[in-house]
C-alpha cells in the first residue's frame, strides 16, 4: 500500500506544525516518509570538518575534548572520546516514571533529526542517515515523562532516546515492546557508535518539550473550533440570541481573534429556526458565558496564535551546544539548549485553555438547571426517578476545577543544578506536560456539553438548528442515543470525547457550514 503522507524532506529550515500533525494522527507508523535534502547533507559534511580538524589540533573544546558541565575542564584524550560520548548517554539515563505516548517520541525523533541537518551540530552524516533508517523500521525507543528541566536539553529523556539506538534500555519495534539489542538485531541493525561531539549533539536539545507542545496545539487548535460549535448548539438549545454575534461588534472591539469567533458561531447557526421563532421574545439578554463566547473564545484564540508562533519558530531551531559555525571554523558554547521561549508560552497555552472548560463548564450548567433552562431538570424527560445529566455537570466542575491548578506557572520555577554551573532552568517540559493534561480535560468538558445540548435540543427538536447546530447534534446522534431514561453514561463520554478528539466534530460541522477558523 502506498504511503498515505508525501515523503517529508528535512533540510533543518522549514519544518512546519502540519508536517508533524500525521505523526499525531491514528494509522499505521510507516505512513510517515521521511527524507533528508542533498543541501542539508552538505552542511552536515561541513560542520563535521570542523570537528575533525579541532579533535586534531589538541585544543580543549567543550563536550568534543573535554567533560560536560562541571566537569568541562576535563581533558579528555582522543583515544577515549567515542568512550566519552557513550558514557555521557548512560550516565544521564535517569528518567523518571511512565512513557512518553509513541506519538510524541516519534514526533521528537524527526524533530532532533531536523535540528542536526541545520549544519551546526557536527554530527557525521553516517550518524544523520542511522537514524533516518531507524525511523523508517519503526524503532521508537521508550521514553520516560519525568526528569528534564528543560535547560542544557532534556537531557534525561533525550538520554533514553539515543541509548536505543547504542542498544541499551527498551523500545517500541512495529508496535511491539522489547529491548533495544534485540529490536536492532531483529532489523539487521548494529548499535550504533558515536564520534566525538555526537553523544552530545543527540541530548543537548529542546526536542522533547517541542514534540510535546506540538501534540498540545493541533489538539488545542481542534478543541477551539469544537468550542465554537458546541457553543452554537448550546445556544440553540437555550433559545438564545444570535445578536451577540453580530460582526458590528467585534470592529468596535478591535480584536481579530473575537472577530474569528463571532463568526464561527455565526456560520454554525446559519438557517436556524430556532432563533428565528426566539427574535420577538422579552428577554434582555442571555448570559455571559452564551453572550461573552466571542470575548472569551476569542481570547483564547488569541493567546493561541501566539503560542503557535513561538513553537513554530522553535521547529527549526538549533538548541545543542556548543555550536559549530562552518564559515569560520569556530565552535563556540552559547545556550540555544535553553527552554524559556517555550516553557513561558506553554504555561501561557495552559491558562488560556482552562478557560475554554471554564465557559463551557457554565454552559452546562445553564442547560440542566431547570430554573435557567426552562427545561427538565437535569434534561431528563422523567426527573426524580431519573438523574438525568446532574452528574454530568459536577464532572464538568471536577476537570475545570482541576485545570486552574494545573494552569500554576512551570516556567517561574528554577532549581539549579549540575553544581550550580546549570544555575536557571525551565522546567520546560512540565509546562508541555501540563498543557497536555489540561487540554485533555478541555476535551472531555466539551464532550459533556456536547452531550448535555444535544440532549436538550430533544425538547424542541421541531425547530430547524442552525447548519453547523444541527450537524453537530447528527453526527452525536449516529453514536449516542438520546436519554429517555437513566443509562451507564461513561460510555456515551467517552464516545463523545473520541468523536471530538479525533476531529470528527469539526469535520462534520465544517462540511455543513464551512471552514472555521482558528
Amino acid at each position: 500500500m502506498a504511503p498515505k503522507h508525501k515523503t517529508l524532506v528535512l533540510d533543518g529550515r522549514s519544518l512546519t506544525l502540519q508536517d508533524l500533525a500525521p505523526l499525531f494522527e491514528e494509522g499505521p507508523l510507516a505512513e510517515v516518509r521521511l527524507a533528508i535534502a542533498p543541501a542539508a547533507k552538505q552542511r552536515v559534511r561541513a560542520a563535521r570538518e570542523v570537528v575533525e580538524r579541532a579533535i586534531a589540533g589538541g585544543a580543549p573544546v567543550y563536550g568534543v575534548t573535554t567533560g560536560f558541565g562541571k566537569l568541562k575542564n576535563q581533558f579528555i584524550p582522543e583515544g577515549d572520546l567515542a568512550e566519552l560520548q557513550e558514557n555521557l548517554i548512560l550516565s544521564h539515563c535517569c528518567g523518571i516514571g511512565p512513557n512518553m505516548p509513541i506519538p510524541e517520541v516519534r514526533c521528537a525523533q524527526v524533530l532532533r533529526l531536523n535540528g542536526l541537518l541545520r549544519g551546526h551540530s557536527g554530527i557525521t552524516l553516517e550518524l544523520a542517515e542511522a537514524l533516518l533508517e531507524l525511523f523508517h523500521a519503526q524503532f521508537v525507543p521508550l521514553v520516560p515523562q519525568k526528569g528534564s528541566v528543560g535547560a542544557s536539553g532534556d537531557l534525561a529523556p533525550l538520554s533514553h532516546m539515543a541509548a536505543a539506538y547504542l542498544g541499551h534500555g527498551e523500545v517500541c519495534l512495529r508496535g511491539k515492546g522489547m529491548s533495544a539489542r534485540a529490536a536492532l538485531k531483529r532489523i539487521g541493525r548494529k548499535p550504533l557508535v558515536l564520534r566525538a561531539k555526537e553523544g552530545l549533539a543527540l541530548i543537548n536539545g529542546t526536542e522533547i518539550i517541542k514534540s510535546i507542545a506540538v501534540g498540545a496545539l493541533l489538539r488545542a487548535e481542534n478543541a477551539s473550533k469544537a468550542a465554537d460549535a458546541l457553543a452554537a448548539l448550546s445556544i440553540e438549545a437555550l433559545l438564545g440570541s444570535a445578536r451577540p454575534f453580530d460582526a458590528r461588534f467585534a470592529e468596535l472591539k478591535g480584536q481579530p481573534a473575537h472577530a474569528r469567533a463571532a463568526a464561527n458561531v455565526r456560520r454554525c447557526l446559519a438557517g436556524s429556526q430556532v432563533l428565528a421563532s426566539h427574535a420577538d421574545c422579552d428577554r434582555v439578554q442571555d448570559p455571559y458565558s452564551l453572550r461573552c463566547v466571542p470575548q472569551i473564545h476569542g481570547a483564547f484564540k488569541a493567546a493561541f496564535a501566539h503560542v503557535r508562533e513561538i513553537v513554530c519558530n522553535e521547529l527549526n531551531a538549533v538548541t545543542d551546544n556548543p555550536i559549530v559555525f562552518p564559515e569560520s571554523g569556530e565552535v563556540v558554547s552559547a545556550g540555544q539548549f535553553h527552554g524559556q521561549p517555550l516553557s513561558v508560552v506553554l504555561d501561557y497555552l495552559g491558562l488560556a485553555l482552562a478557560t475554554l472548560a471554564n465557559v463551557s463548564e457554565r454552559r452546562i450548567e445553564q442547560l440542566v438547571n431547570p430554573d435557567l433552562s426552562h427545561l427538565p431538570a437535569f434534561l431528563t424527560p422523567k426527573p426524580g426517578l431519573n438523574s438525568g445529566f446532574m452528574i454530568a455537570q459536577v464532572a464538568a466542575a471536577a476537570l475545570a476545577s482541576e485545570n486552574k491548578v494545573l494552569a500554576h506557572p512551570a516556567s517561574v520555577d528554577t532549581i539549579p543544578t549540575s553544581a550550580n554551573q546549570e544555575d536557571h532552568v525551565s522546567m520546560g517540559v512540565t509546562a508541555a506536560r501540563k498543557a497536555v493534561e489540561i487540554v485533555g480535560n478541555v476535551e472531555h468538558v466539551l464532550a459533556l456539553e456536547w452531550l448535555a445540548a444535544a440532549q436538550a435540543r430533544e425538547f424542541h427538536s421541531e425547530l430547524r438548528a442552525g447548519k453547523g447546530a444541527a450537524a453537530a447534534h447528527a453526527l452525536l446522534r449516529e453514536f449516542v442515543p438520546a436519554l429517555k431514561r437513566d443509562r451507564y453514561l461513561a460510555g456515551d463520554i467517552r464516545t463523545a470525547c473520541e468523536l471530538l478528539r479525533s476531529g470528527e466534530l469539526v469535520r462534520a460541522v465544517e462540511r455543513a457550514a464551512g471552514k472555521l477558523e482558528s
